[in-house]
């Protein structure tokens, strides 16, 4: 990211939404900001402290739960035959997936795979967990973390 926070760029999205009326956007851009505030509010009250700001990697987290219910419900829209929905959420995962750091390709998912492998010394599949200990902070909103965990798996057995 460059000096500006994640959140600010997301709350200059906001206002550049509002200015330009495009409300579909303005209502993701939204939502998500107020799923960060709610995470927000749930650490602060569950820690007691005062922090009132998530770090980027913590709002990144918090866009990938999103994109990740998104992805859920498109799937069971289409399966439900409801297109209209199905549409709604992939609008939705497209506004999400615009904040999140650039994705690696295959290749380069598959070397940080088998680096992860060596470096953890892992034996097998039982060894997975290691693995993906890590992977994640490497990977995080980087790569879809299903298929990395199913590389894993291919490279294990």
């Amino acid at each position: 990211m460059t000096n500006a926070s994640l959140k600010d760029r997301i709350t200059d999205d906001m206002k550049e939404a509002m200015r330009a009326k495009d409300s579909a956007k303005l209502a993701v851009i939204r939502f998500l900001l107020a799923a960060i505030k709610q995470v927000e509010v749930d650490a602060k009250t569950s820690e007691g402290e005062t922090r009132t700001a998530l770090s980027d990697e913590q709002t990144l987290s918090v866009i990938n739960k999103l994109i990740k219910q998104r992805r859920d419900s498109k799937d069971q829209f289409e399966k439900a035959g409801r297109e209209d929905l199905a549409q709604q959420e992939a609008y939705e995962l497209t506004v999400l997936v615009h904040y999140l750091p650039p994705q690696l390709d295959e290749n380069e998912v598959e070397s940080l795979v088998k680096a992860a492998i060596s470096q953890s010394s892992a034996a097998g599949i039982q060894d997975m967990g290691k693995v993906m200990a890590i992977l994640k902070p490497q990977l995080q909103g980087r790569a879809d973390m299903g298929a990395v965990s199913a590389k894993i798996r291919s490279l294990l057995s």
